[in-house]
């Protein structure tokens, strides 16, 4: 006899993280909200995901599948195919949930059937320059979720969200060609379609930061968002946010020209690289004014690039 269904599918990803998904699980099994499944999805990863996972075999709640790598989009498309219930939680195979996040969560997303994902803060683990800080002291949040302020960046939402099934389901899932801002591009969809969000004033996730993760990938980062508000141009030909896909557009190919000119300026060619870099708007007065300073002396451009950090912030944190 087949179990009921519960009321919350947890999507876990965990490429690469056999070392940290066991305090993932922890995490899922000290919720004060016990109707729920987790599925595990190890994608192809490279270290023992099924081992690290094995202390857990003996409830029920968690599911380990094993894939061939195919990404973080389709792994999650693939979990949440097998998943069974009505509302799906997102949590990363690195970070951790707080003891009230699926309670306090599906308590909001109940509230009404057009709300179709609930999100709110977090706490940074991991590297010291972050850890312990709030989520929304680094990146915009706050105010109304709404479709041209997530395109604009002007609020961002964070991957440990929940969202209802009916909603994913209704634009198709993750884009699986996305390599990374799979995210964005699955948030920004269900607006666009329609339905609502809510943000809790709450940190109840814990996001670990970690060096080397694709999150940290600057270049890759903004080219698919290129790829996302490219995409939002054709979905949203006539509406008033296409205005807003196609600034946002623009401002994807001035930082991705800025990120290709400091690849070139560390790489000796500095004339070529600053032409790259001066068109970008979002520059300061006094990095516009250090700009002839570093044509006069080239030797001072890479140094001044590593102190300045003048990189705009991709859309994740």
């Amino acid at each position: 006899m087949s179990q009921p269904a519960p009321r919350i599918s947890v999507i876990v990803p965990a490429y690469g993280v056999a070392h940290l998904v066991g305090d993932a699980l922890r995490s899922l099994l000290a919720q004060s909200f016990t109707d729920w499944e987790a599925i595990v999805i190890d994608d192809g990863s490279p270290d023992d995901v099924a081992g690290a996972c094995a202390p857990f075999a003996g409830d029920p709640r968690v599911r380990v599948m094993l894939t061939d790598n195919g990404g973080v989009a389709i792994a999650r498309n693939r979990a949440i195919a097998a998943a069974r219930a009505p509302y799906l939680a997102l949590l990363d195979g690195d970070d951790e949930f707080e003891p009230d996040y699926l309670a306090t969560m599906v308590e909001a997303i109940e509230q009404h059937p057009d709300i179709g994902f609930v999100t709110c803060d977090a706490t940074y683990t991991g590297l010291r320059d972050r850890a312990g800080k709030r989520f929304s002291s680094f990146h915009a949040q706050g105010g109304e979720v709404t479709l041209a302020r997530v395109m604009r960046q002007e609020f961002h939402i964070i991957a440990g969200s929940m969202m209802r099934r009916a909603a994913f389901d209704a634009i198709g899932g993750y884009d699986s060609t996305l390599r990374s801002v799979e995210d964005l591009d699955l948030w920004v969809r269900i607006l666009a379609a329609g339905w609502r969000a809510v943000w809790l004033d709450r940190p109840l996730v814990r996001y670990r930061r970690r060096p080397g993760s694709l999150s940290m990938d600057a270049m890759t980062m903004i080219s698919c968002a290129y790829e996302v508000y490219e995409k939002l141009i054709v979905t949203l030909a006539g509406r008033p946010e296409e205005t807003v896909a196609r600034e946002m557009l623009s401002r994807s190919v001035a930082i991705r020209r800025w990120i290709e000119g400091q690849a070139l300026v560390n790489g000796g060619d500095v004339s070529r690289g600053l032409d790259m870099m001066r068109d970008n708007d979002d520059r300061s007065l006094r990095w516009r004014l250090a700009m002839p300073l570093m044509r006069m002396f080239p030797g001072l451009a890479a140094p001044l690039l590593r102190l300045r950090q003048h990189l705009p912030p991709p859309s994740r944190g």
